[in-house]
């Protein structure tokens, strides 16, 4: 726990920080081509031009559903199957060169694939944020389950406790720190997968947004939906880790 001291240093310390960045992003943007940058006062009046219109908000809204939708079912199907693959070697053995064939691919590659078979539905998005968000999460649930002690599990079944109760006791407390870290990694390679989807098929959402402000050469537009996606994620991302900090509390889990 940090003292009040420590932590209003830690404050002031990113207040400078995000004050200074703002500075030189202001004397960059005046000195720069307008078409190629504007200055950090231009983009927060068009944000707030943007906010005010409703045409962020019904952008952000369409594109949150489509990462919500995508990245809960790579949490939901990640997350057991990473568990499985640590519990049955057999199985894993069999489909590790498939899983890294897959994710060494290229995501945005896969996106003509999946236009061709789903064409342009929102489940076809919902497809390509899931493929960016699967696999952190897969490959550190299967790293945590394996960094589970075996020491741990026989103990479990010396008390007779069932292959539920081992994955319920055992299995899932000790990855979950491994897990969140995966979500993590997923929250942002999510929010990408959300751009490229309604960037390559039928566009809409943020990535409507930024097509529309390019093609206007509305370089203040352009920089303020950015900024949103950056500070989106950078939200996200925090939550994670509280999540983690909240539930690893027990481990004596330190930052």
């Amino acid at each position: 726990m940090l003292n009040p001291e420590t932590r209003t240093a830690r404050w002031a310390t990113y207040a400078a920080s995000v004050l200074g960045g703002a500075a030189l992003w202001e004397l960059a943007g005046r000195r720069a081509n307008p078409a190629v940058a504007a200055p950090f006062s231009a983009t927060l009046q068009r944000l707030w031009e943007m906010i005010e219109t409703g045409e962020l908000r019904a952008s952000l809204g369409g594109s949150l559903a489509l990462f919500a939708t995508g990245f809960g079912i790579a949490l939901f199907t990640a997350l057991p199957f990473g568990l499985l693959l640590s519990r049955m070697r057999v199985l894993r053995v069999a489909l590790s060169d498939y899983i890294l064939l897959v994710n060494a691919m290229p995501m945005v590659a896969l996106i003509p694939f999946i236009l061709s078979i789903f064409g342009l539905e929102f489940g076809a998005k919902v497809l390509v944020v899931f493929l960016f968000c699967f696999f952190p999460i897969l490959y550190n649930t299967i790293e945590g389950a394996d960094s589970v002690r075996p020491e741990l599990i026989e103990v479990a079944r010396s008390y007779r406790s069932g292959e539920w109760a081992i994955w319920r006791d055992v299995m899932l407390p000790g990855t979950f720190p491994y897990a969140m870290t995966g979500v993590r990694q997923a929250i942002g390679r999510g929010l990408v997968g959300v751009v490229a989807a309604e960037f390559f098929l039928s566009a809409s959402g943020i990535g409507q947004l930024l097509m529309t402000s390019g093609r206007n050469f509305d370089t203040a537009g352009l920089l303020a939906t950015v900024l949103v996606i950056t500070l989106l994620g950078v939200a996200l991302m925090a939550l994670g880790r509280a999540l983690e900090d909240r539930f690893t509390a027990w481990r004596g889990l330190t930052r």
